[in-house]
């Protein structure tokens, strides 16, 4: 099995991040990576929600997230952004991988901007049949870590 990190970039709420927090754990993540102004596990709905995984993953806050992004492909790790109703995705169950990679997730409401995808190997898309856009974002980021363990 080979190592994922997760990158969240611009992340509004400390819910979704205890959440991203609990769901590396559970996935064995090697790293989450807090980008832009994503809140960290200072914040206490981030360690109402995480429940102790804060103190078990670890992670780094990074203010500019081209530049964490850019640092993890110069360290040869695989970029898959997941995004909905963008030109090039391709659906997530086609993605794979065979070596270190990294989960990329935006905003809850703008997802990821044009520059931060052109950064990324892989915009991936989770099918959906229900009437909804979108799905929230750390349901995104468990969903696309658990097929990329291949489990």
């Amino acid at each position: 099995m080979h190592s994922i990190h997760l990158v969240a970039i611009n992340v509004r709420s400390a819910l979704n991040v205890g959440s991203f927090f609990r769901t590396a754990d559970a996935f064995g993540v090697e790293k989450v990576w807090l980008a832009g102004y994503t809140p960290t596990p200072n914040h206490a709905s981030v360690k109402k929600t995480a429940l102790g995984a804060e103190m078990t993953v670890k992670w780094e806050s990074v203010p500019d997230a081209i530049a964490c992004l850019e640092r993890l492909r110069a360290d040869g790790i695989k970029l898959i952004a997941l995004e909905c109703g963008v030109p090039r995705t391709i659906s997530l169950r086609d993605v794979e991988i065979d070596g270190p990679c990294a989960i990329v997730v935006g905003n809850e409401v703008d997802g990821l901007s044009r520059l931060q995808m052109e950064k990324c190997d892989i915009i991936a898309e989770i099918p959906q049949v229900g009437t909804k856009e979108s799905l929230n974002v750390s349901v995104t980021a468990g969903i696309g870590i658990w097929h990329l363990l291949g489990l």
